[in-house]
């Protein structure tokens, strides 16, 4: 790490970011810290000798959606009476063409579009009803990896790690803790200080999920994370995903890749016009 880690919400060269990483990352950590820089469960981070978090009780429902529909302005469909339970602890496949609506049931998952009709409760809490802090808070709670990274040009990747931990309030300290293990889990320990633009897609793709996870929570959501990668870097995302699964993570992941799909045996949901079908249990 630098020698110095500001907060970004005292760096007004965060007001220059792209808006997609300003909306994305900054606007879904905007509260203010939780008391002794602890995560919102109190629960402690990954595990300093074996990069894990404590694993989780499973068989309890923690994505629900009940006859939801998303329609858009313009009348496309891209849901339609869709119901989906996935308990925690699961490893879900979304599959589809592209245009589908994978991309919108994830953006429905962590609040970003608003359903037309129909409930979606996360971890018991409705997050189509909340609002302001309440959804902020909820978002603390579901890591996101996007398709193009969506990393902060000008900061290396230990800084793009720790920026939720920032934005959370967390201590120097308590980021120290959580960011070298989780750095050594998807092998960037030795690319610590290098910046987006030096690192290979893979790479990149595996500072996505290290931020995603860094904050130890407790759902997942990866969307197409291997669509810009190729085979062998598209499996080691896939291993990383399973191995944060292994340990107690909630995992979904939306792909049009059917062979990473074969070569699992992870329950499968296709949409199709807009429906959800289950094709492996």
């Amino acid at each position: 790490m630098t020698s110095v880690l500001p907060r970004p919400t005292d760096d007004p060269r965060l007001v220059n970011l792209p808006e997609a990483v300003r909306t994305q990352l900054q606007d879904r950590f905007k509260l203010v810290a939780t008391p002794g820089g602890l995560s919102t469960s109190g629960s402690l981070p990954f595990n300093q000798e074996t990069a894990s978090p404590p694993r989780v009780q499973t068989g309890r429902a923690i994505v629900s959606l009940t006859q939801v529909e998303k329609i858009y302005p313009n009348g496309s469909s891209a849901l339609v009476e869709a119901n989906l339970t996935v308990n925690q602890g699961d490893f879900l496949f979304v599959t589809g063409p592209s245009g589908s609506g994978k991309s919108t049931l994830l953006k429905l998952l962590y609040g970003h579009e608003q359903p037309t009709a129909g409930n979606i409760f996360i971890d018991n809490q409705p997050i189509d009803k909340l609002r302001g802090n309440r959804l902020a808070m909820m978002r603390r709670r579901i890591g996101i990896v996007f398709q193009d990274y969506k990393l902060i040009p000008r900061r290396t990747v230990a800084e793009n790690v720790a920026f939720v931990l920032w934005a959370q309030g967390f201590t120097r300290k308590e980021i120290h803790r959580r960011l070298w293990p989780t750095l050594k889990m998807v092998g960037l320990q030795a690319k610590a200080q290098c910046f987006p633009d030096e690192l290979s897609g893979g790479e990149q793709q595996r500072v996505s999920i290290a931020r995603a996870v860094v904050n130890t929570p407790p759902l997942l959501l990866a969307d197409e994370p291997t669509g810009n990668l190729d085979g062998d870097n598209s499996l080691q995302v896939i291993k990383i995903l399973k191995k944060l699964n292994s340990i107690g993570i909630t995992v979904i992941v939306t792909t049009h890749d059917e062979h990473l799909v074969r070569a699992s045996n992870h329950p499968v949901v296709q949409i199709k016009q807009g429906r959800i079908h289950h094709l492996r249990h």
